[in-house]
Formats: C-alpha cells, structure tokens, sequence
C-alpha cells in the first residue's frame, strides 16, 4: 500500500465536520487541574515540571518581563503536547497548519511589539537605525528595518511550520525503508529503524 507522503497533513473530517477543535483542545485534558489537598504523583509531577520552568524562564526577567509568564507557559505546553499528540499513529499535528502557526505568532509578535514601543520606546525605534549609519543611507534601512519587522510573524510560522512537517516527513520516510528493508532481511530493517 502506498500512501501519499502528505496525507497525515491533511485536516481530519469525520462526516464532512473536520475536527481540528476537538485536536486542538485535547492537549488540555493532559493537563489536569486537582481541588484536592493532596493530588495525586502526576498532577504533583507537572506542578513541580511548571514550576520549574517557569523559575527558569524567569528568572532573567524582571517584574514586567514575568507578566508574560503564564502566556509563555501556556503556549510552550500547548505547542509541545499537540507536537507530542503527533508522533502517535495516524493522529494530526495542528501546527503542521500554517495558518494555526500564524494564529499564534500574531498575536504574540503583536502584544510584544506594542509593548515594546509603549513602555520603551526611544529603545524599539533605535532597533531600526544602526549606530553611525551615513545619512544618506538612513531612508533606506529604515524601510528595511520596518519590513523585516513586519516579516518576523511570518517567518516564525513558518519556520515552525517546516519543521513539524520535515520532522514527521523523515519519521515517515524512515519507518517505510525500514519496513522495506525488513523484506530483504530482519537484522537490516532493526539497523535502519534503530539508527
């Protein structure tokens, strides 16, 4: 049977309803929330996993940087379960999608940038002029600096983008050469599947 390389790219339907909800909003459920007092080894497990990740990322930051803690956590979590949720068999990553990569890096980029010139301003505008630049080059690396800026969202979904997709490409690529080489003997297909 030959599948098309491409298949487990496209958006999943059921009755003609895709369910990309349904695949986007299951990651939550991995990550369930205890009332108890005492909760149980894993839900203790990933509140000490939290907290230490975010003491990391933190800690650089100052009281201003550490708002964006719990966003920062919160799409770290959601980007690495639904990558996890897609090394499964036949289960669909959503961020092989670009215009979820883009649904996300907006918004992030957006906030960023508009905090960025509202709370340091003289800062931001200084990233587009290099120091010492000559004065008749300074209209032109203005327009460039502004561009560049507007491409940064574009260029992180799609970085994300092409690396989801040539990560479950090569996984794909080599489960099928080692389920082929397994017709020309055993110990060749586990060598190709081990390495």
């Amino acid at each position: 049977m030959k599948e098309n390389l491409f298949a487990s790219f496209i958006t999943p339907v059921i009755l003609g309803l895709p369910l990309v909800t349904l695949i986007v909003l299951f990651p939550s459920l991995l990550f369930p929330t205890s009332n108890r007092l005492v909760s149980n080894r894993f839900v203790t497990l990933q509140q000490w996993m939290l907290q230490l990740v975010s003491k990391q990322m933190m800690s650089i930051h100052n009281s201003k940087g550490q708002t964006w803690a719990l966003m920062l956590m919160s799409l770290i979590l959601f980007i690495g379960s639904t990558n996890l949720l897609g090394l499964l068999p036949h289960s669909f990553t959503p961020t092989t999608q670009l215009s979820m990569n883009l649904g996300m890096a907006i918004p992030l980029w957006a906030g960023a940038v508009i905090t960025g010139f509202r709370n340091k301003t003289k800062a931001s505008l200084a990233h587009f002029l290099p120091q010492g630049t000559p004065t008749p080059l300074i209209p032109m690396l203005v327009i460039i600096g502004t561009i560049s800026l507007f491409i940064q969202p574009v260029a992180l979904a799609v970085r994300l983008t092409a690396n989801i997709t040539a990560g479950h490409l090569l996984i794909h690529l080599i489960g099928g050469a080692a389920l082929a080489l397994m017709g020309i003997g055993t110990t060749t297909g586990l060598i190709t599947f081990t390495i």
